[in-house]
């Protein structure tokens, strides 16, 4: 089975992903949707059928994002946001129960600063600015979309991860303490939610060249750490596959599980 996205760059075809649950009309937020992963996610799920609202703090890139997808034929509508802000993401939220009445999926994708510096030689207010961008707006952005997600049937929220909240790296140590936390959130939200039926799951995609990234790394592209030679450096598009995987599974799916498009052994 093939499934075909149109981009900008071109055609995608992905083979082999068996869409449990339609995206039809459903009702998706993604954060970071001006730009990297959270734009083609976005785009992604409005080709199958879902009407997306984009969130993210550059308006011009948002409308950009938008239009892109009503000129293919999908829904979408954008709420400039700054996920560090909770009453910022409280309006977001409260804007789409409004219009929509539930939310079916939250795709908490904003994030970043992969900043490499070490707790000894950290700046502390740029430590905790990190905490505060990868952590603290994952637990905003959840508890905001909750009442919504609860009016929903098999609704979800997925977090976009990373591998070094599972394996630290000590020249990047706030943003693996704030994707640790990421997924003891994951967790934790999973329990909680259970008896609402509300499925919560993290993706960790490994290094992708979105522009974040590619300034984080110096702009080489093929520069992923020292310590990962063989890591597949992907681009965007490689991961939507696993993000319409998650966001299409029955409504008794999995949760508290956490998906890696990684190749590290440890």
């Amino acid at each position: 089975m093939y499934i075909e996205f149109k981009f900008d760059i071109g055609i995608l075809l992905f083979q082999g992903i068996d869409m449990l649950n339609s995206l039809e009309g459903k009702i998706t937020v993604v954060t970071g949707a001006s730009k990297g992963m959270g734009r083609t996610i976005a785009k992604a799920y409005a080709a199958e059928g879902a009407f997306v609202y984009c969130a993210a703090r550059s308006e011009n890139e948002l409308r950009t994002v938008c239009d892109e997808i009503r000129n293919d034929g999908g829904k979408a509508e954008y709420i400039v946001t700054d996920v560090t802000d909770a009453n910022s993401v409280e309006n977001l939220f409260n804007k789409v129960g409004a219009d929509q009445g539930k939310i079916d999926i939250a795709f908490l994708n904003a994030g970043g600063d992969i900043y490499p510096e070490t707790v000894s030689e950290s700046e502390v207010e740029h430590w905790l600015s990190n905490i505060d961008l990868n952590l603290g707006s994952a637990y905003i952005c959840s508890k905001f979309a909750i009442p919504y997600l609860k009016k929903a049937e098999g609704s979800k929220i997925i977090f976009m991860g990373s591998g070094m909240g599972h394996n630290g790296i000590p020249e990047a140590s706030a943003y693996s303490v704030a994707k640790s936390g990421v997924w003891m959130l994951t967790r934790i939200l999973a329990a909680e939610l259970v008896d609402f039926g509300i499925s919560v799951n993290e993706i960790c995609p490994g290094p992708v060249k979105t522009p974040g990234a590619l300034e984080a790394w110096g702009k080489q592209e093929t520069n992923v750490s020292s310590a990962n030679k063989t890591e597949w450096v992907k681009e965007s598009e490689d991961v939507v596959p696993l993000a319409l995987f998650l966001a299409t599974q029955p409504n008794v799916g999995p949760t508290a599980q956490s998906y890696s498009l990684m190749r590290r052994m440890s």
